[in-house]
């Protein structure tokens, strides 16, 4: 693959002064450089990438094997090598039942009957006098559910849902404070049953509950393979809904990690999700690279982040309800991709995954725009937009975020020069030295690129396109590195260091053997508590 790098690195340093607004004298500028699947629109077009350009990244992505990959991931291969599993979140959204096989057998068969154990489960739930669902887990266990009851909330009809992930005690406080212990459901989401934080968290919730007059034993569900721990924590069979190792944290929110979501939209809206997961995953695989959002959402992130060299992107939601997305997204790709080694055990040739971080707009405009438009670092935005917001009653307030949106991606591209900023300080009168120093810092460089994504209305079916487009997203991204996205060895040490250090700080072991800075902050803690 060197020579399909060498050659968009030459592209890149031949282009590189070039303006992106001048790519628009072509007047299908925005045409060709878009793609379309439903009604969901991906432009790129305001990036610098001409069809030479394009054509090199399909290149690279064609030597990398990412339709043989792709293919291979669907398939039910272990792609995940390094743990010797499939990758099959894909299988959890396919509700017309094709066959999936891992090792010879059919695993669809077990995922419709969860599915519909968990639509059961919701109904009776729904249909019952539960008022509030706490679900208590930690990344891919938190933050998915956490996103889309949010983005989702018009069709929220269901109990009220609320998560708690961080070990803080100030966490759960916060939420049990507003809660009635003999109206609320508590879901411990662990597929090992043993995650510290997790289940810190859930002996907390079943010790209020008791006091509080509410029934642990008929007031907790599990999220869990772990049959025996959930039976000893006093969960019964029934209301523990497994998944398989095939199915990675951050990619389990299309099934029973999604319970929550569920009991709170309802089973037929849930459906409607895995609905619009599955229409990408179609999509992903049957269109032309050309055409297909998911590649050309990544090798538009490719040539940023590896060709480029921007060292981070902005995910930018402009919607209100779309808030804890660009979280969402951050853990996906930062989880995924960022790696040193490649699937063989060598280090990574180039740089491997961007920081990932953002906002909603317009809310992002008051804080952190500033950087994007005058800062010296050039940072890459993805902007999303819906045509039409909910409420039909405020349809002014969503004209002006869809013009707030398309404004500021306009801006990042056009820019305002010199000669521009002095003919507005020569209006407000000044003259000489003084318009000379006014007018600079009314310069916008410009010529900073960004992607939209748009669609008609934010519902169900489209929450499970965007979300399944950015999986997949991620998936061509660590193709074409040479790593797998599919594992997090990065977390590891930190926990085991945590582990060791407990005894230390709870005052039952010495700190011997840790570093000055370590022990010296053990000891401000042991001298400063109460």
């Amino acid at each position: 693959m060197n020579t399909q790098w060498d050659a968009l690195r030459g592209l890149e340093r031949q282009n590189r002064d070039r303006r992106i607004l001048s790519l628009f004298d072509a007047p299908d500028r925005a045409q060709v450089f878009s793609a379309q699947t439903g009604d969901m629109l991906f432009d790129y077009s305001k990036t610098n990438i001409d069809t030479e350009t394009r054509d090199a990244l399909i290149a690279l992505a064609d030597a990398a094997g990412v339709a043989e990959k792709r293919d291979a991931m669907f398939s039910g291969a272990a792609i995940n090598d390094t743990e010797g599993r499939a990758v099959l979140h894909t299988a959890l959204r396919n509700l017309d039942g094709d066959p999936v096989m891992v090792d010879g057998q059919d695993v669809m068969p077990g995922v419709l009957d969860t599915l519909d154990r968990m639509r059961a489960y919701a109904r009776q739930v729904r249909d019952s006098g539960i008022t509030d669902v706490m679900n208590i887990g930690i990344g891919g266990s938190d933050l998915g559910p956490a996103m889309a009851y949010q983005a989702l909330s018009p069709w929220a009809d269901g109990p009220r849902c609320h998560f708690v992930s961080n070990v803080d005690g100030a966490h759960i406080a916060d939420t049990l404070r507003g809660l009635d212990a003999r109206t609320t459901l508590v879901i411990v989401a662990s597929k090992t049953f043993t995650t510290i934080e997790t289940m810190t968290n859930a002996r907390t919730a079943r010790a209020w509950m008791a006091d509080q007059g509410g029934d642990p034993g008929a007031q907790f569900a599990a999220l869990s393979t772990a049959a025996d721990l959930t039976a000893d924590f006093g969960i019964p069979a029934e209301r523990v809904f497994g998944f398989e190792d095939w199915v990675g944290g951050r990619y389990s929110m299309w099934g029973p990690i999604g319970l929550s979501l569920m009991i709170a939209i309802g089973p037929e809206a849930f459906d409607a999700f895995l609905r619009g997961g599955q229409a990408m995953d179609r999509h992903f695989q049957a269109a032309e690279f050309h055409e297909n959002l998911p590649v050309l959402l990544a090798l538009t992130g490719v040539w940023h982040a590896q060709v480029c060299g921007h060292a981070s992107r902005a995910v930018l939601p402009y919607d209100q309800r779309l808030a804890r997305l660009p979280d969402y997204f951050q853990q996906l790709e930062m989880e995924s991709n960022g790696k040193r080694v490649q699937m063989d055990g060598t280090p990574v040739t180039v740089d491997s995954g961007p920081v990932v971080w953002g906002a909603a707009g317009t809310n992002g405009q008051h804080a952190f725009y500033q950087l994007i438009h005058q800062g010296t670092r050039v940072i890459p935005c993805e902007f999303m937009i819906a045509a039409e917001g909910h409420e039909s009653d405020l349809a002014h307030h969503h004209q002006l975020l869809v013009a707030n949106c398309l404004a500021q991606s306009e801006a990042l591209m056009r820019g305002r020069s010199i000669e521009e900023a002095r003919a507005r300080m020569a209006e407000k009168g000044l003259t000489g030295d003084e318009l000379e120093r006014q007018a600079q810092h009314r310069v916008f460089e410009g010529n900073r690129p960004s992607v939209t994504l748009a669609w008609p209305q934010l519902d169900p079916f489209t929450l499970g396109q965007i979300v399944a487009l950015y999986e997949h997203r991620v998936f061509v991204e660590g193709v074409i590195l040479g790593i797998n996205s599919f594992d997090q060895w990065g977390v590891e040490l930190g926990k085991e260091l945590a582990t060791s250090l407990q005894p230390v700080v709870e005052g039952t072991a010495d700190a011997a053997g840790k570093d000055g800075s370590t022990a010296a902050l053990v000891g401000f803690v042991h001298r400063n508590r109460g």
